[in-house]
């Protein structure tokens, strides 16, 4: 709930003015709501009305929902739709390593995709991890050096408080640009892909619903301050990635930790999607598929394949942008409210099946709304 999206809330603000303070509440409470519908999605009531954990992932979500047209079908249209999510995922945390290298560097002869081999070297250990336990220390370090960045920010922002003034919020706001804000807010709360293995690790799985509901207030209370001090600091000179704004001998220090972040952040994504695919791979009963050999060759085969895709496919934020328009939007509005929707319709009361409708609704405007933007960048620089 607090990844490198935080840094880019400020600016956000400077092209959705009031409007953007609603919308990271606003935000906060639709993702909190589509994580405990699609965890309500794993649960049927038994004949004694207590609810029983029948499904596992969110593949099995999709199937139980497609069964009557295809018992496979919503499995592999989730798969893939994660798959790709990861996949681009750990490309960002690629590319932003080799460019934070670059610019915490500048005077060392290097090209940009040259640091960025250089950070995927740091990342060949990835191979080797087998288990979720790895990945959570590792997520654990990559929040610990988030919140020094968010720390260095808003301390800094606090010494300039006397330039602040409400009159740096906008009243008229361009539409496109709005559109950009509500894609950068929302998508800095998704969490949804990770929900079901989450909730099935937990000790007390009773207690998920409560943990939800704080975690998405304490990282809304973070996004508004952190949002609002670094935009009352800098107005209209706001930069797309806050660190931008700061004084050099800051920047430095910064970068590097934002550096540490991505790195750090790369494991869990990888590790995922990995897990995903070697899963599909493995359930016949060829025994090749199930040997370690095999699940180090393809951690191996991704590892590879982002480094590829990240040097080599061009103007990959717009691209990124297109695919997470639609994948982004499916994984935390259109899905999970059309699968409570399909397996709770009897049991939901009128105002629940509205609130899935509108989500939905919700949901398949801002892809919509994506697509346009990014395909109109994607026609620009091609022109």
């Amino acid at each position: 709930l607090q990844g490198i999206f935080v840094l880019g809330l400020p600016y956000a603000l400077l092209h959705s003015g009031y409007s953007g303070l609603f919308l990271i509440i606003l935000a906060a409470a639709l993702c909190c709501y589509t994580g405990k519908i699609l965890i309500a999605c794993l649960y049927e009531e038994n004949e004694d009305g207590q609810l029983i954990r029948v499904r596992d992932t969110y593949e099995d979500i999709a199937n139980a929902c497609c069964k009557n047209l295809s018992p496979k079908l919503g499995g592999i249209v989730v798969n893939v739709t994660q798959v790709m999510e990861l996949i681009m995922t750990c490309i960002l945390y690629l590319v932003a390593s080799g460019n934070l290298l670059s610019h915490s560097f500048p005077y060392v002869p290097v090209t940009e995709k040259t640091w960025t081999v250089i950070a995927f070297v740091t990342l060949l250990p990835c191979v080797f991890i087998k288990t979720l336990k790895i990945v959570s220390k590792l997520s654990q370090l990559c929040s610990l050096v988030h919140f020094i960045v968010i720390l260095v920010v808003m301390t800094y922002c606090l010494t300039q408080i006397h330039q602040w003034s409400w009159a740096k919020f906008r009243l008229s706001i361009e539409f496109e640009d709005f559109l950009v804000s509500v894609g950068v807010i929302i998508f800095s709360y998704t969490s949804q892909i990770f929900l079901p293995t989450l909730e099935g690790n937990m000790k007390n799985p009773g207690e998920f619903r409560c943990m939800l509901n704080w975690t998405h207030f304490f990282a809304c209370v973070l996004k508004t301050t952190f949002a609002l001090t670094a935009f009352l600091t800098w107005g209209e000179e706001t930069k797309e990635v806050i660190t931008d704004n700061l004084p050099s001998f800051l920047q430095t220090l910064v970068n590097l930790c934002l550096l540490t972040k991505a790195l750090l952040s790369y494991p869990l994504p990888f590790f995922a999607a990995t897990e995903i695919v070697y899963a599909c791979i493995s359930r016949g009963n060829h025994s090749n598929y199930r040997s370690p050999l095999f699940a180090l060759g393809v951690r191996g085969s991704f590892l590879v394949l982002t480094l590829l895709m990240a040097m080599f496919i061009p103007h990959f934020a717009l691209l990124m942008g297109l695919t997470g328009s639609v994948t982004g939007a499916a994984m935390t509005f259109l899905l999970p409210s059309l699968f409570h929707l399909k397996l709770k319709w009897k049991k939901l009361s009128f105002l629940e099946k509205c609130a899935d409708i509108s989500v939905f609704i919700l949901g398949f405007l801002c892809s919509l709304a994506g697509i346009v933007c990014s395909m109109k960048g994607l026609l620009e620089v091609f022109e």
